[in-house]
């Protein structure tokens, strides 16, 4: 090949020569020299690298079939769990044998030639001392070792290529198996494995699992050079061998326990690591209820604690490390000095080109030594990985064997019956079908029930009855222990509490259907939608944030429902749709969708609004998990009490209102407006399409930034200056051993034991060094992750909630799992390795400027090659790993979003969709991971071709020298072997840190967002009994949530007495959400001001303000954990006061019930408790606290009228002396207070006695009453 040929291998200065199809389209020689990568990075010298630019993985190489190939290997849960010890590990080895036989191939042809090595040294040194006899000889030796070297080269790197495709594959086909079991684990399951848990899974786990094929070659690949090592040194040493052998077996055995403690220590960091990610991703879900109620401190101390357990399993997994580099760098010295005494001792001769050929061998020695201790970190890393997606594999599914569900009808089965469910059927939620003798509690007991084709179906009854249960019983959700369940036609289903996508409000509503507009429409009318999208500036096009956070519960509500219409299915289940909006959308909502748009459909509808029911078919009243009566809703009344006490307890509140609106008594005090014309602008919190913000990324070189970051987060700069002073010393004692050795030879008469005794103590004064510097490096990287985590929690803790509405959880869950396990890990391993070679390379030039000084005229302008070659290759690199680091939140996203929407999920019957959303995107993550790694074999290829033309200068200037001595000589070609050593992992160790420092970049953007006011203010703290009188004055406020936003209240004042109980009122979307927000400056005014007790709410601390507030909020949000911590998280109340509360609150007798009680488990979310019991353990919260101020936002809307009744008894006696500010829909509700507020698009529309106000027809709350009165009276 001529010099251009090669030059256009090397660097292709055309990108079309080599195609932009990657890899898989590439020829012989592009794909044996990586020039393949030629046009990408030319792209990326001249401009920013886009996600798009990265060429597309081969099919062999994407998530889809990789799957597939898991599944016919063994790989998916089902035969797992009959396999046994058929694990997954060893489905992925079935998978990819030929990829691992082949990159094991690759080791091999490696391994041997790195083992040439001291041959050919010995073969040199002795035709150095007989260069007078052939002196060709010499030069027929250096061109026969740069040949080996070559065939290293090119194996090495193409081992390190394939051995990252597999790992690449790899972590895609367990990504993807975790994914689709995320669709299909059964809600049992989903409670022992949490949200961070599952995040774990798939953003640390399966990158280990990744990672660990980089490695697993290198076990016996390390054996086996040390093998070929000592058998040198058994043809060169002889006898003297049996020294290191000695040393290598005491060194095993020492090994043995360290590597147990090591395993034991990793096990303990992941169970750690889960718990802080578990109890991580617990806070960013339930970050606003967490910032209401004033506990941003406690939960991070309780973050705090988990990160300090895991930083101690962190610590012994590195300290046990740190004891394996010891003690093999320890076993080295002493084998070395020990054979070298023990030749002395047999009387051998000692001579160059014995001495140097021991020297070389030993040298082969240090790379195992260096790697083993990795080895050992990263095969217990991916163990313990392994043993967690086991379990996560084989736990529970929702199977077939609960329902039955086809769009044919069952055998056996009426065609005119949608849903049959007989036996009678019980099921139970903790039942498991692997030990169906085992004791559970029952759910639903004694079901028969059967639906007819087009029937309108109700379900009602108390908290607790088993309403959604017996949804979920149709879906084939909750576990079913006698019986059967048919369900003939397609499901739509409405979830009681709203699952939203991120994306488009009308993604959300096509989930994947085809956009027909005329359908589209209709069902946009039927959901009430329409002057919503009017209100949005994109309409239907404007972003929805994570979770829907914002938008009203209303309207999440509204969407999910035109979700489950326009999917046009036969049978409709829907779990209370109506508990979130206001009566007159209510109405429309049954009868305009329910009643009209589905009225050819099958409905099973949850609902506490017993008004509906006359208008239904059939109405199921649900009691202790039984159906009490069945039959229409007339029969019902006249045959049964159930029925009977939830509409008479609906009477009893429509007769409050109606002997409120018809008392002519009050004063007529407070406000009334006229609401300014409101079509230019929105009062709803979305005010732009682009709500989540795109994630931030860095562009270009930053240079020594993040490390710089890394120290001075850290305060690490001493620690990091003694690091490097230990790595000097022990470099110089290195350099001394091998100068040592050569200058002694070169005496006429070697003294050998003065020689071996010399170098013996070199070698432990150099082992000092080490040991300092594993301490010192230890305790910087300790340092190093403690603050950095620290910061960042600090950070999140004061972020305000702007920022959380428009940043996803998986970002911020990417940098507190994957980015942080990197910091903790990966960087203190690459950084301690990278010093090493760093300062290795200047001791190579040392000992070779010693021996062959005109060789530097070489050396310094093929450094300035390497340079420029490496400039070349970063401008892209660069780009590709920030990429890289970004693609993985899209997946734990997408991940997140799955979990919480799986039951809505299958039951759309969308999990292919769904999974091949995932496929794309980890498609995409592997494409820029595998291009970034191959990148990096490109330029160690480059490097390691200059460090060839080195040694061969060397190798050539050695021979030509005639004064050179074999002794120098010697010395001079194991220290130029080292060129290429020192080049490479110094290149290689490099590329890997400047992937890994990216995490410190991308936590450290996470570092300096936005900050809350301060949670204290110390000059200006109100008295420890404010409030005392509860009075809230409102002063002309105006609120915008971001600046270049319009305003969302605009010029609200009013008074709110102390000790009066307010009531506020108005349509969706209306402000009154945002009015609460303000209260507890989740959005400080943009204007005007709120006054409680006279004191400025915005000169004192959020602290000192929100734990003198209490509130019960729209979406009640519980806690992993039990009934105690949730109710009393901060551990200041006794049980008495806690049952007290329980028993106040209508959940005693439940938790009496209970075998655990108080010590009862809640799942995550609350997940094992219904909607509307989370709602009465948040009155319970607020029960316990009893501040002088208590907010209810909807906090009724998920229970029955009999219920709610109660509980606004109980708040009217517990709270009688303190400010009420009650927001609500349910007209009677609010009736009774002494004051309304009604909000109209923003604006205050009156604020009056309610009975004042029913005197007026023309009043805003007359018109709601009207609206609820007739839609409450229709047809009773």
């Amino acid at each position: 090949m001529d010099s251009s040929s090669l030059r256009e291998s090397l660097i292709d200065e055309n990108p079309a020569r080599s195609g932009k199809g990657g890899y898989d389209h590439a020829g012989f020689l592009a794909k044996l020299t990586l020039s393949w990568l030629n046009p990408l990075l030319h792209l990326g010298s001249s401009r920013h690298l886009e996600a798009a630019d990265i060429p597309a993985l081969g099919h062999g190489d994407r998530a889809d079939a990789l799957l597939e190939e898991l599944r016919s290997r063994g790989g998916d849960a089902e035969k797992i769990v009959e396999g046994g010890r058929k694990d997954i590990f060893v489905a992925l080895l079935r998978c990819h044998r030929r990829l691992i036989f082949f990159t094991g191939l690759l080791a091999l042809v490696r391994t041997l030639a790195i083992s040439a090595g001291p041959i050919f040294l010995y073969l040199f040194v002795d035709s150095i001392a007989r260069r007078d006899l052939n002196p060709s000889n010499g030069f027929l030796v250096i061109l026969g070792l740069v040949a080996v070297k070559a065939t290293q080269s090119i194996a090495h790197r193409h081992w390190s290529f394939q051995s990252r495709r597999l790992g690449v594959k790899a972590r895609a086909s367990v990504c993807a198996a975790v994914y689709d079991k995320i669709l299909k684990i059964s809600s049992k399951a989903r409670q022992r494995h949490s949200g961070g848990e599952i995040v774990s899974y798939m953003g640390v786990d399966s990158y280990r699992l990744g990672e660990f094929s980089w490695w697993i070659h290198y076990s016996w690949a390390c054996i086996l050079q040390l093998l070929i090592a000592v058998l040198v040194l058994v043809k060169i040493a002889k006898l003297a061998t049996l020294a290191t052998l000695l040393v290598l077996l005491v060194t095993f055995f020492v090994q043995i326990p360290i590597s147990r403690n090591l395993q034991l220590a990793q096990t303990n960091l992941m169970i750690a690591q889960d718990e802080r990610l578990r109890r991580t991703a617990e806070v960013l879900n339930s970050v606003k209820i967490i910032k209401l109620q004033a506990w941003e401190e406690e939960f991070k101390k309780m973050i705090d604690a988990c990160r300090e357990r895991e930083l101690r399993w962190t610590k012994s997994v590195h300290v046990g490390r740190s004891k394996s580099v010891m003690v093999f760098w320890l076993s080295y010295a002493t084998a070395l000095s020990l054979t070298l005494i023990a030749y002395v001792w047999l009387g051998y001769e000692l001579n160059a080109a014995a001495i140097f050929t021991i020297f070389s061998a030993f040298a082969n020695t240090q790379e195992p030594v260096r790697i083993i201790a990795d080895v050992l970190t990263t095969v217990s890393q991916a163990i313990v990985s392994i043993k967690r997606l086991q379990i996560f594999f084989q736990d529970d599914e929702t199977g077939d064997e609960s329902t039955s569900v086809g769009t044919t009808c069952a055998a056996g089965m009426d065609s005119a019956v949608r849903i049959r469910i007989h036996g009678p059927a019980t099921f139970a939620w903790d039942f498991d079908h692997s030990s169906p003798s085992s004791h559970c509690k029952k759910s639903l007991s004694s079901v028969n029930l059967s639906i007819r084709s087009g029937q309108k179906v109700a379900v009602c009854g108390a908290v607790g009855s088993g309403k959604s249960s017996l949804l979920c019983a149709m879906l084939g959700e909750i576990p079913k222990i006698t019986g059967e369940v048919q369900v003939n036609g397609t499901v739509a289903y409405v979830s009681q509490v709203a699952w939203i996508q991120s994306g488009t409000i009308r993604d959300n509503i096509l989930f994947g259907k085809t956009m027909v507009e005329e359908s589209y429409s209709k069902v946009i009318r039927a959901c009430a939608l329409e002057r919503d999208l009017e209100m949005f500036p994109l309409g239907d096009l404007t972003e929805i944030g994570e979770r829907g956070l914002n938008l009203s519960g209303g309207q999440k509500q509204r969407i999910q429902l035109a979700r489950a219409v326009y999917n046009d299915a036969d049978i409709y289940l829907l779990d209370d749709p109506f508990s979130a909006v206001d009566a007159q959308t209510a109405a429309t909502l049954f009868h305009e969708c329910v009643m009209k748009s589905l009225r050819n459909k099958t409905v099973v509808l949850v609902t506490h609004q017993v008004e509906f029911l006359p208008a239904l078919d059939v109405v199921v009243v649900m009691e202790g998990g039984t159906i009490e009566q069945l039959g229409s809703y007339e029969e019902l009344l006249n045959t049964g009490l159930t029925l009977e006490k939830l509409v008479n307890a609906h009477h009893d509140t429509l007769s409050n209102a109606l002997s409120k609106s018809s008392d002519d008594g009050g004063k007529r005090t407070g406000v009334t407006n006229t609401p300014a014309d409101s079509n230019d602008e929105s009062t709803n919190q979305t005010q732009t399409a682009q709500l989540t913000a795109d994630e931030e990324k860095e562009f270009g070189d930053l240079g020594l930034q993040p490390y710089k970051d890394y120290l001075s987060i850290s305060k690490g700069h001493v620690l990091f200056g003694f690091d490097l002073l230990m790595q000097v010393g022990l470099v110089a004692g290195q350099v001394t051993g091998g100068l040592w050795l050569a200058y002694q030879v070169m005496k006429p008469g070697i003294d050998g034991p003065y020689v071996a005794y010399g170098y013996t103590i070199i070698a432990y004064v150099t082992s000092l060094f080490l040991l300092v510097r594993l301490f010192v490096h230890l305790a910087l990287g300790l340092k190093a992750s403690r603050s950095i985590y620290s910061g960042l929690m600090t950070s999140l803790f004061r972020a305000p909630m702007s920022f959380f509405d428009s940043t996803p959880t998986g970002r911020i869950l990417t940098r507190a799992s994957s980015d942080m396990s990197i910091v903790d890990v990966d960087v203190f391993m690459v950084g301690h390795i990278l010093i090493a070679f760093v300062f290795d390379f200047p001791g190579v030039m040392v000992v070779l400027g010693v021996v062959l000084w005109p060789s530097l005229f070489v050396v310094i302008p093929m450094l300035w090659v390497i340079l420029k070659i490496e400039a070349f290759y970063r401008t892209s690199a660069q780009e590709m790993m920030r990429l890289n680091a970004m693609t993985k939140s899209p997946i734990l996203n997408l991940s997140g979003e799955t979990v919480r929407g799986a039951v809505t999920i299958r039951a759309f019957r969308m999990k292919e969709r769904f999974m091949q959303r995932s496929m794309e995107l980890i498609n995409k993550d592997s494409s820029i991971y595998l291009h970034t790694n191959a990148a990096i074999e490109w330029l160690i290829l480059r490097v390691e071709a200059c460090g060839l033309i080195l040694l061969l200068v060397f190798g050539v200037g050695l021979n030509l020298d005639p004064s050179l001595t074999p002794g120098l000589a010697g010395v001079g070609l194991a220290y130029g072997l080292l060129i290429n050593v020192s080049l490479v992992f110094m290149s290689q160790w490099y590329c890997q840190m400047a992937s890994h420092i990216v995490s410190v970049e991308r936590i450290k953007q996470y570092m300096d967002i936005p900050v809350e006011p301060p949670a204290i203010v110390e000059h200006n703290r109100p008295p420890k009994t404010w409030p005392s009188h509860g009075e809230i004055v409102f002063q002309n406020l105006q609120i915008k949530y971001r600046p270049d936003l319009p305003l969302v209240l605009r010029g609200i004042s009013c008074k709110m007495e102390g000790g009066k109980r307010i009531g506020v009122v108005g349509r969706t979307g209306s402000g009154k959400s945002t009015l609460i927000s303000a209260i507890f400056r989740l959005v400080d005014p943009a204007g005007g001001t709120i006054l409680i007790d006279g004191i400025d709410i915005c000169s004192i601390g959020l602290h000192d303000l929100r734990s003198k507030l209490g509130i019960i909020p729209q979406e009640p949000t519980l806690f992993r954990g039990t009934i105690r911590t949730n109710l009393d998280p901060l551990g200041k109340y006794s049980d008495l006061d806690i049952w007290e509360a329980l028993e106040k609150c209508q959940m005693a007798k439940e938790i009496h019930s209970m075998a655990n009680q108080l010590d009862s488990s809640v799942s995550d979310e609350g997940g094992n408790w219904s909607a509307g019991q989370r709602q009465l353990f948040c009155l319970g919260r607020v029960l316990l606290k009893r501040t002088r101020v208590l907010v209810l936002d909807e906090a009724t809307a998920s229970i029955d009228s009999s219920t709610d009744a109660v509980l606004q008894r109980v708040i009217r006696e517990e709270f009688a002396t303190c400010t009420v500010v009650t927001v609500a829909h349910r007209i009677p509700t609010v009736i009774d207070c002494d004051m309304v507020l009604t909000l109209q698009d923003g604006v205050l529309l009156e604020f009056q006695p309610p009975e004042v106000l029913l005197q007026d027809r023309s009043s805003g709350f007359a018109k709601l009453v009207a609206e609820y009165w007739a839609q409450r009276s229709h047809r009773n």
